[in-house]
């Protein structure tokens, strides 16, 4: 039996606790019952409860005429009930799934606004939870998806918190008429081409009229997966405490890992421990794309392997996997010449160059590599930059990218390799902060 309604309000507070000390609470604020709801709570409850500052956002999507009304309606919810609201338009993206692309869209929206400890509050329920798990076990989701809705997660410079995932829709809506409520009922809510209105509306209630507590029997069965994830994600923090150490080229500032201790490791555990370092970077490839691990780990030594996924790339070299993402990915122009060498040169596309000591005297141009480039090294003659390179170990990925100093037609020094970075008679150096590992969406 469902708990009474008078209830809701504690059992609010007692699963915003762990937020009570931080600087703002943003409600997401769709006009929706379960936003609603959560509104008409948190706005009754700091009359009497020391709450941290509320506010209300509401994404407009513009996907559907019905929607432009919307916004007014949230400002007068809003306004009477002494919260302000913030609408943000945003542009959805075309896609093979408009779902996702909305939800994506409103996403990157919060984290815009969520600022450093604040804490963003969504209205999903535990009905949601169940229909959650539904779709993604019809999916093929692995544990980690089938753990479904986590009640907290990390969200721009602060949290998304769910509190109301352990209450019904049921008693959202009997909270609601008991307060005379008045909320949105989105159209598209009934669009049955949509995934998970097809579930919410064809297949749960079947379920539910066989087993009634089915939909409480799944939110727990999504915890039980949960609590079993813990345990794989604690599994892949000590597999990977070995192979997570800087190697020689951390300077590059790209996320990487030593290949030996992962091939150590049996295939499931090498897949539990590259998921779980590659989650905070992409959206995790599905069991048929995990054949791209594969080929990067058998390649052979030489080999130059690719392991291509959603919002980056893995490459293999010098006996590790590295992430390449952002600027890493995108084309970089040619530096040409160095106008004012005592001042960094800002590389198009390719990070910041600088030079440290005495300066070097006369004109001074900055180069990539294209074959056939030649070095004097002292007591070591000319000294073929290919050959140069192999005996540094720079990943292959790397080299096209090294800025390479030239003073007419003789090349000085290459950027950040020790020994080839400058002159020591001289007294100066060459130095290269490579382009930013920005992670893209994630």
């Amino acid at each position: 039996m469902d708990r009474p309604v008078i209830d809701l309000p504690s059992r609010l507070l007692l699963n915003l606790q762990p937020w009570r000390n931080a600087p703002a609470w943003g409600i997401a604020f769709s006009g929706g019952l379960d936003s609603t709801v959560l509104l008409h709570l948190l706005a009754h409850l700091a009359k009497t409860e020391s709450l941290p500052a509320l506010s209300a956002i509401h994404v407009h999507h513009g996907l559907q005429s019905a929607a432009d009304a919307w916004p007014q309606h949230c400002q007068a919810v809003c306004d009477a009930l002494g919260v302000p609201l913030q609408v943000v338009r945003v542009t959805v993206q075309p896609g093979a799934s408009l779902e996702r692309a909305a939800r994506e869209a409103r996403y990157a929206a919060f984290a815009s606004l969520t600022q450093a400890d604040g804490v963003l509050l969504t209205g999903q329920h535990r009905d949601d939870q169940a229909e959650t798990l539904l779709f993604r076990l019809v999916r093929g989701a692995g544990v980690r998806g089938l753990s479904a809705m986590p009640a907290q997660r990390p969200l721009g410079q602060g949290m998304l918190v769910r509190p109301l995932l352990d209450v019904t829709r049921a008693e959202l809506e009997a909270y609601a008429r008991a307060h005379q409520l008045n909320w949105i009922e989105d159209p598209s809510n009934q669009d049955r081409q949509f995934s998970r209105n097809y579930l919410r509306h064809q297949v749960l209630p079947r379920l539910t009229e066989r087993w009634p507590q089915a939909q409480a029997s799944m939110a727990r069965s999504a915890a039980h997966l949960r609590e079993a994830q813990g345990l794989l994600d604690e599994l892949a923090q000590i597999d990977l405490a070995s192979a997570d150490k800087p190697g020689e080229f951390h300077w590059l500032g790209l996320p990487s890992l030593a290949m030996a201790p992962l091939t150590s490791l049996s295939c499931a555990r090498q897949r539990n421990a590259l998921s779980h370092w590659l989650e905070p970077l992409t959206r995790l490839p599905d069991t048929d794309h995990w054949s791209g691990w594969e080929s990067l780990r058998h390649a052979v030594g030489d080999a130059s392997p690719v392991w291509r996924l959603a919002d980056g790339e893995l490459r293999r070299a010098g006996g590790r996997i590295w992430w390449l993402s952002g600027q890493w990915l995108r084309p970089f122009s040619a530096a040409g010449t160095w106008p004012d060498p005592a001042s960094a040169l800002k590389l198009p596309g390719n990070g910041v160059l600088t030079l440290s000591g005495q300066i070097p005297y006369g004109p001074l141009q900055i180069r990539y590599r294209e074959g056939g480039e030649v070095m004097m090294l002292p007591g070591r003659g000319h000294r073929d930059l290919k050959r140069l390179l192999n005996e540094s170990g720079v990943p292959s990925f790397v080299r096209g990218r090294l800025p390479l100093l030239f003073r007419d037609g003789q090349l000085l020094a290459v950027a950040n390799l020790a020994g080839l970075d400058g002159c020591a008679s001289e007294g100066w150096r060459l130095h290269w902060q490579p382009p930013i590992a920005d992670q893209g969406l994630r």
